[in-house]
């Protein structure tokens, strides 16, 4: 069985002891998080829609990480104006545990 869950921006297919990165969210190490299921698979029965959001995917946090480093820059013409800033996205790792209907 596998899950399709909402993940920041995007959608994630999980299945029970996938270990995936979301985005950064406010837990310990070791504490359980819900995911929103989009869809639920379970062998031939598809389950979306409304029914898919009756689904809980349970995860543990296993820890955070940064993504790689963006570079932002402006620049005016003529003014001599310039400007470089740095970004470094966080997320969550978490371990998914369980998918229940």
């Amino acid at each position: 069985m596998y899950a399709i869950v909402r993940n920041g921006g995007g959608q994630t297919k999980v299945a029970v002891g996938d270990v995936i990165s979301i985005d950064q969210v406010q837990a310990a190490e070791g504490d359980t998080v819900q995911l929103a299921a989009v869809m639920l698979v379970d062998g031939d029965e598809v389950t979306a829609g409304a029914d898919a959001s009756k689904a809980k995917v349970d995860a543990e946090v296993v820890g955070g990480l940064k993504g790689p480093k963006i570079i932002i820059q402006k620049y005016k013409n003529k003014t001599g104006y310039k400007k470089r800033q740095g970004h470094r996205q966080k997320y969550t790792q978490v371990k998914i545990t369980g998918i229940t209907k």
